[in-house]
């Protein structure tokens, strides 16, 4: 997971965040595939313009399709059951803490048995 954001509001500001951020820390974008689900604010002009003059591939699920990018809802998916980020927080600024840890922890600690037991940022290194 390379670029993320914590908000209280579905709101295109925050999509144009975490965008912005995976743009930013990536060290390389050729061949970057942004996915997401079919909501407006990924659909909107403002995204699909960034990724357009980046030229990052667009992959948008279809409404309740969520296996037409198997990976990125794996992440996900393991981000919530494993990391527990799927509760309800008692406050966006705790929310913003502990997905951040487990971000962290996914991308840094746990090795991945398809990555060769190495972590995400180890295999991401050593392509760059």
């Amino acid at each position: 997971m390379v670029g993320y954001d914590v908000s209280d509001r579905l709101k295109l500001k925050g999509s144009v965040r975490a965008l912005n951020k995976a743009i930013y820390q990536a060290k390389n974008i050729n061949g970057l595939t942004h996915h997401s689900d079919i909501g407006i604010k990924y659909c909107s002009n403002v995204c699909t313009q960034i990724l357009k003059r980046k030229k990052i591939d667009i992959s948008i699920a279809e409404e309740n399709h969520c296996y037409e990018n198997a990976m990125a809802e794996g992440v996900n998916g393991i981000l919530k059951d494993k990391f527990y980020l799927d509760q309800t927080f008692d406050s966006v600024d705790n929310a913003k803490r502990t997905a951040k840890k487990a971000i962290n922890l996914y991308n840094e600690i746990r090795l991945h048995l398809y990555l060769a037991f190495k972590t995400p940022n180890m295999v991401y290194k050593l392509s760059a």
